[in-house]
This record gives C-alpha cells, structure tokens and sequence, in this order.
C-alpha cells in the first residue's frame, strides 16, 4: 500500500538548525518525507554553523534530512531553493550558486496566483546580528542556555504527565522588548516587500510563525524547527496554510519502527 502523502505547489520551511541538540530532526524528516511538493524553499539557518563550529551534535537523523531533500531534487524533480540564513552564512561565499535544480541564493521571488511574494531569511532586518556579531553569538548563546533549561524543565512536566511548555516562547511572547522587536521586524520586512512591487514575504529567522495582513502586505514567517515546529504550504489553488506539526500528526502519524523509518521512500 502507498504510504499517505500531502500533496502541496510549495512548502517553505526554515530554521531547522541541523547540528544542535534540540533540533528536531526526527520530526522534520517524517515531515519533510510524507509531504511532496513542486517547489521546496528552504528559508535560512538549515544547518546551525555556528553550533557546529563549538562542537554542536550531528546525528544520523540530522544526515538524513539532508538526504530526504537531495532525494525530493534528484528522484521527485523537486525545485529546491535554498536562502542563506545568518546561521549558515558560510554560504555567503557560495551566492548565488546553481546546480540542476538546487538554487543557493540570498533572497527569491516567488511567483503565486496570488502575485509575486518576496523570499528573505529576514535577518538582514536584525541590527544585532548584522552590525554586532559578537552580541549576535552572545544571544544565540543565552537561547541555548534557555533550551537547556527548557530541556530538564520539560522532562520534569512529562514525568507529571503535563504537555510541553517553552520558556522561550513564553518570554518572547511577555517581555515588553522582545514584543517589540517582533513587531518591528515585521513592520520592516512588509515595507521592503511592498517597495518591491510584492503583495506579500515569506520569512523566518525569529522563530515567531504567523500568517496575516499587515496593511497591503500579506505577511507570512514559517517558525521553526526547534519549538514551534512549523511550515507554510502552498496549494495548487495559491493558497496558503501554516502547518504545525501536532496538527500534521494527527492526519499522517510516525512509523514507530525504526525499520520501517529506514525503508520509507522520500
């Protein structure tokens, strides 16, 4: 029996920081090899260098992801765009770069019924991470710290039977500075789209997903990979959805065996 797939124009992902702990490798790979797809954009920060430079932690599930894609590109004709993120900027050297269907490039303009939607990773809109790289890294630091934190944390709720709960999410979502800053970067990044005759951007990097209108801009941010667990799909009508994961399981759950795991086609 053929294993039960979505079937979308477009699926957008990003943040999935490939080399850190609490990168959801799992997870991303049953996502990324149950959905097929016409275009697969791949929004920045993919593979965490940073991480990976201090030691970072790479697994055969991390491997694997990466073999799901180059399988959508070379067996499924998958158009594959990929846009440096501030966390893979060693691919700066690299822009732009093509190869049969893979595109390695710094922004995209992508072509919907809709109209024209403007691809950014949106950290060029972060000050910190692009005129202060020693904070840049400091943050990314003090985040890590948090998941830490949120890992023992976690383990303690999931011993009491209670469900998942981040800290970080939840100071972003409370603290007066970190509102703000959301706020800004989105206001900043409907801007840019707008003066690019675009009706709507796709972005990611502050691991905040939405889907709304902001003004004439329709604004999208795909999450993450490490706490939201989020992509945007395309429909074949150009429409789009803001998958999360949770709701994804229930229509196309995990194989439980590894065997099974290991077998599934991308």
């Amino acid at each position: 029996m053929e294993k039960k797939r979505l079937k979308v124009r477009t699926l957008i992902v990003s943040d999935i920081h490939l080399g850190t702990v609490d990168c959801k490798a799992a997870e991303v790979a049953h996502f990324l090899r149950t959905v097929r797809c016409d275009k697969l954009i791949l929004n920045g920060d993919i593979i965490d260098a940073w991480q990976l430079r201090k030691g970072g932690l790479w697994t055969a599930e991390h491997t694997r992801v990466i073999r799901i894609i180059l399988k959508k590109l070379e067996k499924h004709g998958t158009e594959v765009i990929y846009l440096r993120g501030n966390h893979d900027d060693v691919l700066s050297k690299l822009l732009p770069f093509t190869f049969g269907g893979l595109n390695i490039v710094e922004d995209h303009v992508h072509d919907s019924p809709q109209g024209r939607y403007f691809v950014l990773h949106g950290d060029v809109f972060d000050t910190i991470t692009k005129n202060f790289v020693f904070l840049s890294h400091l943050g990314d630091w003090g985040y890590h710290a948090l998941l830490r934190i949120n890992r023992v944390y976690n383990a303690w709720r999931a011993w009491r039977g209670k469900e998942y709960w981040s800290l970080s999410r939840a100071i972003k979502a409370r603290v007066k500075s970190a509102v703000s800053h959301i706020s800004n970067f989105e206001e900043h990044i409907a801007e840019l789209a707008e003066k690019k005759g675009c009706v709507g951007v796709i972005c990611g990097h502050i691991h905040t997903p939405a889907d709304k209108q902001l003004g004439r801009v329709h604004y999208l941010n795909s999450g993450d990979w490490v706490e939201s667990l989020t992509a945007i799909a395309e429909h074949d009508d150009g429409r789009f959805e803001l998958l999360d994961f949770a709701s994804f399981l229930r229509e196309f759950p995990m194989p439980t065996d590894s065997k099974t795991l290991e077998s599934v086609e991308a």
